[in-house]
Parts: structure tokens; C-alpha cells; sequence
């Protein structure tokens, strides 16, 4: 039987399909049970729909196909046995216009081959029967995203109280209906939640939390049935992407068969997650990433829609709690932002923050709509910096130098260059202008790069002066001196600069035309855009 390929939609209950009243589908052949599950729905005449099967389908078909001799031998065993060999959900006969009933061999085949037959109602329509079935996916699909939702917020509140981590680790719980634990670097169980399974099930995610932990020793000769060889190479497999026939356990235990040790290459780099299932009992694990050696480990009684995605907002929680608990820093970072607003200058609190040079970085998302607080707290994770301010649709994080930012997916990034801290505010005009112009041009990452230019030639006050005096026509209206600007720096583009400000391309055109004649000069000009490039660097 070939691996399924399922859709990235919820399955539906078959059981769910038949209590459509709307349907009047009835259940004829085939074991009842209610876990069968169907993904989608596959309308076909053909004698053998095997080649034309992915798995997981209601196969609805009126039986154009079957011949009128078909009762007296083995066709309807072999078309049956076809189906399931597919992978086929479940299939569905349509009564009327060719035969008034489902043959009474084809029941028979269906029985043998544990198929569910479905009878449909010659007043059902096999597109209303498909139409159903997507109805029911969008349903499962609104409540795992409302779920999703709803585990994110509280979550999310659970870290704000007086004791996050425990608070985390019981909402997580909670959430799932199991047990949830935090594991410290030396693998002891430093919090946990919810109903604790049996020693069984604790051993073996202990185990399997070993297999996420970065720069895990090597277990002794003889330790497998007591670390869990069998999630070791399951995840170890996984993250080289090796096809793996799923474990089998007893319920005394890990089965370890031969070959399937796990690998010994020192060098190989450790999985951020692993999941396992023993004694009925769904495991996984995951590293947290602030990269102390802090695992999070749940056990659940089943897996249900969404789950993946609700644990893993509480390991980007965790992972910033843990990281502050391990180095410090946050008790550092209160003594620095208390100093600064009990007016100590920014420099005498910078070694606190964590260096003595930053750069600051402003972040928009690639979709539609503004970061919440925990899309900005991955984002100053995966920065490395702690020190994040989600503004509207910007996200401003303020990072070491040493910390050279990398471009990250789903973010635009505009980075300012390396500055002392009394440069801040001007690190995050640099950074804001850097974002505008990686957004007009569609780079995933833009640096603010200062370097030595024709206008550094002329003394500092003169050149200021001569700027203030050029463009102050214009410097009392900062939506036109911030245009003029941008629209410049970008060669003059009206879409570019329109994507930069986030503004019409005719309010650019406007705003581009009152500058000209405000300042009383012809904008096509290049000695004159030359000179007013110069003068805005000084303003």
C-alpha cells in the first residue's frame, strides 16, 4: 500500500458525514468505526481507480463500470481489494440512474475487505456529497484556528504573571489535556504540569528529551532500553529526512531492532524536536533556543489539530524565560532601564544590556497586518537580543554589534550602523530609512553602510548651515523633506518611493511637485538633486 498523501486540511469524521441529515448517507458494508477518517472526496466510472487514488478519498461512483456478469464472478472482490490497496477511505454508491440498489456483491466484497460502503440517495448529488465534506473541513479548520488563537493569548498572559515558567507550563497543559515538563540542562525535571503519566511514559520522554538537547553526551553501551533507542534514531532519521517504518512498542517497553541504533558522528548536529508514542501515549520534545540546554517535553493522551503549532508558542515563551533565568540578563536589563530612567546617561548602563556598541533594527512582516507580542519576541530571539519594541506594524530591536543580524523569513529588515549609546536615536533613523528602502526594493535585509563622501569635505558647520538655508522652504513640512528624501535615495521612482512611505504613488507625484516649487528649482536636473542630496544629509 502506498504512503498516503494528505492534504494540508483537517480530515473529516466519516461519522460526521453520515449525521448530515442532508445527505440521508447510509452505512451499508464495513466495519463502524469511528475514527475513519476521510480528506477528500473522488467522484470515478473506472474499473480500476487504483492509478487515480492518493488515500484518504470517499470514492463515489454510480457503477457505469460494472459489467452485467459482474455478480457471478470475481470483479467486484478485485475492484474492492483495489480500492484498499489505495488507500481509499471509503466508498460510496450511488443509487439510480444506472442500478436501483448496491449489488449485493459488492456488500459482500466490502465486508471482506473491511471497506465502508456508503448508499446515496438518488436525490443526493455526488457534487453535494463533496460539497459537504469541504464544509466540514472549513469548519475543523475555523475551530483549530480559533484554538490555536485562544492558546496563544493565554499562553502569552501566563507569561507575564509573577511566575512565568510554572504558569506556562500549566496553561500548556491545560491546553492539551496531559502533562507538560521543563527539563534543566543536566536532564532533572525542573517544573511540571498537568496529569503525570506513569513511570513508563516519564522515562521515556526523559529519553527523548536527551535526543533534542544540544551537545548530548553519548550514551553508555547498554543504555538504549533505558534512553529510548528507538526515538534517538526516529528523530535522528527525521531531521536527515531517511524514510523509517514507524516504531513498534510493547508495552514493556522501547523495541530497539537491529540496525536502528542511533548514529554516533559527534559532529551531526542535534534535532530541535522529536516526537515518539508509548503505551498509547503521544511524546514530543523540543529544544528550547536560547541554547542553555533547557528541553520541554510533553505527553499527551492523543494529538489533536494545532497541537504542533500551541507547543511550540510555549517553547518560544520558555525559550526566552529560560535564556534570562540561565544568564541574568533580565535582572540586568531592569537595573539598566531603571538607572537610564533615573537619568543616567545611555553609555554608564550599556555593559548591563550587553555591549558597549549596538545597532538597532526595525522589522516589518512580509504579510498583511501587525506582529502580536509573541511574532516579536521570536523575532528578538532569533536577533539574539531581548530588547524588542513592537510599534504598530514595525518591530524595533536593539542588538549588540557583535550580533550581525542575518535575514530571516517573513521579515524585512533594515539595520543601522554599529553606534555608541548615545547614537541610539540616530542608529534608528538610520534603521527606519534602511527598512523604507529594503521594502521599496524587496530586500529581505538592508544596512545602513556610512562612508566617506564629497560633502564630508566641506566643515561640519558650514555644510549644516548651507543645508539649513537651501532646504528650508521645505524642512517646516516633514512629510515633504522625508519624500524628497526618499524619493532621491531611490533615482526618482514614484512606485518605490509611494512603497517606502506606504502612500499613493499620486500623493508622492504631489508632494515631489509642491518641493519643486518651494524650493524654486528643476527636480530633472542632476547637479541640482546632487546638491540637495548633499544638504539633506545634514538636516
Amino acid at each position: 500500500m502506498p504512503d498516503p498523501v494528505v492534504p494540508p486540511t483537517p480530515p473529516v469524521l466519516l461519522t460526521s458525514l453520515l449525521a448530515r441529515e442532508d445527505l440521508s448517507l447510509r452505512r451499508i458494508a464495513g466495519p463502524k468505526d469511528a475514527g475513519t477518517v476521510v480528506h477528500w472526496v473522488h467522484t470515478s466510472e473506472m474499473a480500476d481507480p487504483y492509478p487515480y487514488l492518493l488515500g484518504g478519498e470517499l470514492l463515489l461512483t454510480a457503477g457505469v463500470h460494472i459489467p452485467e456478469a459482474a455478480g457471478s464472478g470475481t470483479y467486484f472482490d478485485d475492484y474492492v481489494s483495489r480500492i484498499v490497496a489505495a488507500g481509499g477511505a471509503a466508498l460510496g454508491f450511488g443509487v439510480a440512474p444506472v442500478h436501483d440498489t448496491v449489488p449485493r456483491a459488492l456488500v459482500a466484497a466490502c465486508e471482506t475487505h473491511g471497506l465502508p460502503l456508503l448508499e446515496v440517495p438518488p436525490q443526493t448529488t455526488f457534487s453535494g456529497v463533496a460539497r459537504a465534506v469541504w464544509q466540514l473541513m472549513s469548519q475543523s479548520r475555523l475551530a483549530e484556528l480559533r484554538r490555536v488563537t485562544e492558546a496563544q493569548q493565554s499562553l502569552t498572559s501566563a507569561a507575564s504573571r509573577p511566575d512565568p515558567v510554572p504558569s506556562v507550563l500549566r496553561q500548556l497543559a491545560q491546553r492539551l489535556g496531559g502533562w507538560a515538563v521543563l527539563y534543566g540542562p543536566e536532564g532533572t525535571e525542573i517544573a511540571g504540569a498537568g496529569r503525570r503519566p506513569g513511570d513508563e511514559v516519564r522515562e521515556a520522554l526523559a529519553g527523548l528529551a536527551e535526543v533534542v538537547r544540544p551537545d548530548r553526551p553519548t550514551p553508555p553501551a547498554g543504555a538504549a532500553s533505558q534512553t529510548g533507542s528507538t526515538p534517538r534514531a526516529h528523530a535522528a532519521r527525521a531531521q536527515a529526512n531517511e524514510p523509517e517504518a514507524a516504531p513498534s512498542r510493547s508495552a514493556h517497553g522501547p523495541a530497539s531492532p537491529a540496525g536502528r541504533q542511533p548514529p554516533t558522528d559527534p559532529g551531526r548536529p542535534s534535532p530541535t524536536s522529536a516526537t515518539d508514542t508509548v503505551a498509547g501515549t503521544h511524546l514530543a520534545a523540543y529544544a528550547l533556543g536560547a541554547g542553555h540546554g533547557f528541553v520541554l517535553g510533553v505527553a499527551t493522551p492523543q494529538r489533536a489539530p494545532g497541537d504542533h503549532t500551541v507547543v511550540s508558542v510555549a517553547a518560544v515563551l520558555l525559550s526566552l524565560l529560560t535564556g534570562e533565568q540561565q544568564s541574568g540578563t533580565g535582572a540586568a536589563r531592569s537595573s539598566a532601564l531603571v538607572r537610564l530612567l533615573l537619568g543616567a546617561p545611555p553609555e554608564e548602563v550599556a555593559s548591563l544590556l550587553g555591549g558597549e556598541r549596538w545597532v538597532v533594527v526595525r522589522a516589518r512582516p512580509d504579510g498583511e497586518g501587525a506582529p502580536d507580542a509573541v511574532a516579536a519576541s521570536a523575532l528578538g530571539a532569533a536577533l539574539g537580543s531581548a530588547l524588542v519594541d513592537p510599534a504598530g506594524d514595525v518591530v524595533r530591536v536593539l542588538v549588540p554589534a557583535d550580533r550581525a543580524p542575518a535575514p530571516l523569513p517573513g521579515w524585512t529588515l533594515g539595520v543601522s550602523a554599529a553606534v555608541a549609546p548615545h547614537d541610539w536615536p540616530a542608529a534608528d533613523t538610520q534603521a527606519a530609512r534602511a527598512l523604507a528602502r529594503a521594502r521599496a526594493t524587496r530586500t529581505p535585509l538592508l544596512r545602513h553602510a556610512p562612508r566617506p563622501a564629497l560633502a564630508d569635505l566641506v566643515p561640519p558647520g558650514e555644510a549644516a548651515a548651507h543645508a539649513r538655508t537651501l532646504l528650508a522652504p521645505v524642512t517646516a513640512h516633514p512629510a515633504l523633506t522625508e519624500t524628497l528624501r526618499t524619493w532621491l535615495s531611490l533615482h526618482g521612482s514614484w512606485d518605490r518611493t509611494a512603497v517606502a512611505l506606504s502612500v499613493h504613488r499620486n500623493t508622492v507625484r504631489q508632494r515631489i511637485t509642491r518641493c519643486a516649487t518651494l524650493l524654486e528649482t528643476d527636480l530633472e536636473d542632476p547637479d541640482t538633486r546632487m546638491e540637495l542630496w548633499f544638504a539633506l544629509r545634514h538636516i
